[in-house]
């Protein structure tokens, strides 16, 4: 059966308006089919705060599968927000590395402690509140809202974004539409349960109303979706095409000290990666410097040599490729003026997992010394 006969097929199937008995429809599905993660209270039970607002923000750009370790062991090390506020942000940084978009890290420790200082501990329950508090946008408060609180907010993320387009056959292109999606999502919203209705959309689309093949034969809302209805489901949400990343490059300098030390250098707090380390290297251009010029950057006066390869990372809004240079250093080494010798500290090899380093400087590290 071709497309367009399937599609009309589908026309002849009765059709009701999304509603009350969708939303009833979907919370009989959630009860039966949720998923059980870390951060879901149990049926009934409404979850602590500090626990939803944690896993919201890990989760954002990040999969369920990556999160759930790190949340695991941020609960372990840091059980209340008020052990959070008064722990190092180094050390935040350095669980959290692997995660990526470290600003949410910096925000995570501001928050606690504003929610410790103006809030006695108690995050507050309604999104205006919420989105006061630093690292909360829209979609944070609304989930924190609806799911530690019961309030009928209306989170809206990629998967419910996805599953309200279809529902409503709704062809505006994102980002502009999504004001529009929200409010359909919102016009679903209940009084009560609010919290279950947002992670039910959110399963929904994680599980069944999946981006590219969805399983609509098992969908609980299928009688309701308009997009499928039309034969249109696999083309919702409409997506404007983006433009390829800019490629950004750059020379970084591994030196290995003599007693099996590697040198490392704070960033700046403020912009990309800031608070985390870093193996030092040059500005990141729009073209590869040459060699020599590239060494006036370089930490330590050494002997440096290339090694083979290219480091590659992609960023949100660009591609990074890394050249690496690496040099054996004596243990009296004396760090350049230029390398920021306030902001540089040797760490040990063994300590170097333990250390506050994002993925890009990881992988600059394991290129570097995949033949020791």
């Amino acid at each position: 059966m071709g497309n367009g006969v399937r599609a009309v097929a589908r026309k002849q199937l009765p059709l009701r308006p999304a509603g009350p008995d969708t939303v009833a429809a979907l919370l009989d599905w959630y009860d039966r089919e949720r998923r059980d993660l870390p951060w879901r209270g149990k049926r009934g039970r409404r979850i602590d705060a500090y626990r939803v607002w944690l896993s919201e923000i890990m989760l954002q750009q990040t999969t369920v599968k990556a999160v759930i370790p790190y949340y695991e062991r941020f609960l372990e090390r840091w059980p209340s927000v008020a052990q959070l506020a008064a722990a190092d942000l180094d050390d935040v940084l350095a669980a959290w590395a692997g995660l990526g978009y470290y600003s949410r890290a910096r925000n995570l420790h501001k928050c606690a402690q504003a929610v410790l200082a103006d809030y006695g501990g108690q995050f507050p329950r309604s999104e205006a509140a919420l989105l006061k508090l630093p690292g909360i946008g829209p979609y944070t408060a609304a989930a924190i809202a609806a799911i530690a609180f019961g309030e009928p907010a209306t989170p809206v993320d990629g998967n419910i974004e996805r599953v309200v387009s279809r529902l409503f056959a709704f062809k505006g292109p994102l980002p502009s539409a999504k004001r529009e999606i929200k409010r359909l999502a919102a016009s679903l919203t209940p009084q009560r349960r609010a919290g279950d209705f947002a992670q039910a959309m959110m399963d929904l689309g994680a599980t069944i109303c999946s981006p590219k093949k969805p399983s609509c034969l098992m969908c609980p809302l299928q009688q309701d979706c308009h997009a499928h209805a039309l034969g249109i489901e696999t083309q919702l949400p409409v997506k404007l095409v983006r433009a390829d990343r800019p490629v950004r490059y750059g020379i970084a300098f591994l030196a290995l000290r003599e007693d099996g030390q590697v040198l490392l250098r704070k960033r700046p707090e403020a912009g990309l990666l800031g608070g985390m380390l870093e193996v030092p290297s040059t500005d990141w251009g729009d073209d590869w410097l040459p060699v020599d010029q590239a060494l006036t950057a370089q930490p330590v006066k050494a002997d440096w040599w290339p090694v083979p390869g290219v480091v590659s990372h992609t960023f949100t809004h660009f591609r990074l490729e890394l050249m690496v240079l690496r040099a054996i250093v004596p243990v009296n080494a004396s760090l350049t003026f230029w390398s920021s010798p306030e902001r540089c500290r040797w760490v040990a090899r063994r300590d170097l997992g333990s250390a506050a380093l994002p993925s890009v400087m990881a992988k600059v590290i394991a290129h570097a010394l995949k033949e020791q």
